[in-house]
């Protein structure tokens, strides 16, 4: 792969070899970067007042304005991300993905309140680059990152950030990645942390299933729980399925018919077609459930048919940005109260349990857990097609369609 800067760290940052093209190596016995080879070297010092003068320039997509694909642009002029704190780091990405929040977020799903958040961090709205997963080399850091610099790392990028993981670099704090497991190869290891962090969250933190442990550390939980998972083989079911699986759990999936054996192959104890009506019917022979989680996109009035007891019913599909989006800040929040006051009312009233809202969380200890699982191979990672970096509004088509068996993965290095 051919580029036109590399970072290497000298004093509390780095320095600078510039303007010339340099080719970079993976080490497969290492995990790291082989170091570049060159016979002219200028290495230029960057102090940090001074930072800020440097224009270097990297490849990548990025958007101007909300719309559809067509609203994608390919550019090598994007300004590298510039570290600004000692928690900070900077990767070279090898492989990326394309999740449903990045198709949302391209037809402004989500702008009134990540705009308010962009704007307490001096940010602003565009240009917007996309991409909220990677796995890549860790080519620069602040003082206070203690992973080793040319080691292969896996990462998420707050759905706030404009500078997301669709370009050659990507800046996140150390909070946001670590080393990536070792058993995965770059395309599995860029699949697993959106989606497994967005069930992750639902189960440990929302329905709080492994108690306090299992939501401020890294040790699990739930095993003793009984749990519905409806929409089992897209990318947040499919992790969810098997995390829980992992922690001793029993599961019940709904899928549609062609992904049943998908499913069981996760380890979920049964499988509903959720297209049959007959199967349907006999979800109520297994509760009550301890927690319904809702990985289908039904949002909370998916709850008012269910027919059977329940003590939790998470959604990751809330109104909460859409009802912001379509009538502000202030009037939003107050119909996200109604929303969730309502719908609860509601479930009580049937004598089931409550209806909340789930949401990806970037939390370092969810990462570990991930880690864990995937290096226990409790958790296989599923592929539904791959795309090359030319090809990402191909990438974004295919995530629009839907129905997918796994994550959508587009090759960067």
């Amino acid at each position: 792969m051919q580029i036109k800067t590399f970072l290497r760290p000298i004093g509390r940052y780095n320095c600078i070899i510039n303007q010339r093209t340099i080719t970079h190596s993976h080490n497969p016995q290492t995990g790291g970067e082989q170091q570049p080879t060159s016979s002219s070297s200028v290495l230029k010092r960057t102090p940090k007042d001074e930072s800020s003068k440097w224009n270097l320039k990297m490849y990548g997509w990025q958007i101007h304005s909300y719309g559809g694909v067509e609203e994608l642009q390919f550019t090598d002029k994007l300004k590298m991300p510039q570290l600004k704190q000692a928690n900070e780091c900077l990767v070279r990405v090898t492989t990326t993905t394309v999740n449903p929040i990045d198709v949302a977020m391209l037809n402004g799903y989500g702008a009134t309140v990540l705009n308010t958040m962009r704007c307490q961090g001096n940010s602003i709205e565009f240009p917007l680059t996309l991409g909220r997963e990677f796995c890549g080399i860790l080519v620069q850091k602040g003082m206070n990152v203690d992973i080793p610099l040319g080691q292969r790392v896996w990462g998420v990028v707050p759905v706030q950030n404009t500078n997301g993981a669709h370009a050659e670099y990507v800046a996140v704090t150390n909070q946001c990645l670590s080393l990536a497991p070792k058993n995965l190869s770059d395309e599995e290891a860029a699949s697993v942390l959106y989606a497994g962090l967005t069930a992750w969250s639902g189960l440990y933190v929302t329905a709080n299933i492994g108690g306090i442990c299992g939501a401020l550390t890294a040790d699990g939980g739930g095993g003793q729980k009984r749990i519905l998972v409806l929409g089992g083989s897209g990318s947040v079911g499919s992790l969810a399925i098997q995390m829980l699986k992992a922690q001793g759990t029993q599961v019940v999936a709904t899928c549609s018919e062609n992904a049943k054996e998908l499913v069981k192959s996760l380890g979920s104890d049964v499988v509903i077609d959720y297209n049959n009506a007959e199967e349907m019917s006999n979800l109520r022979s297994f509760a009550p459930y301890d927690v319904v989680l809702d990985c289908s996109g039904q949002g909370p009035q998916g709850a008012e048919s269910l027919n059977f007891n329940y003590k939790q019913y998470v959604t990751f599909s809330s109104p909460l940005l859409k009802n912001i989006d379509s009538s502000g800040l202030g009037l939003g929040l107050l119909k996200n109260v109604g929303s969730i006051l309502e719908t609860n009312f509601k479930s009580v009233s049937k004598q089931n349990g409550l209806i909340k809202w789930g949401f990806f969380s970037p939390a370092p200890q969810g990462i570990e857990f991930l880690k864990k699982l995937t290096e226990r191979e409790k958790i296989v990672p599923l592929i539904d097609s791959s795309f090359e970096f030319e090809q990402l509004p191909a990438a974004f088509d295919k995530v629009s369609q839907g129905h997918l068996r796994g994550k959508v993965v587009v090759n960067i290095d």
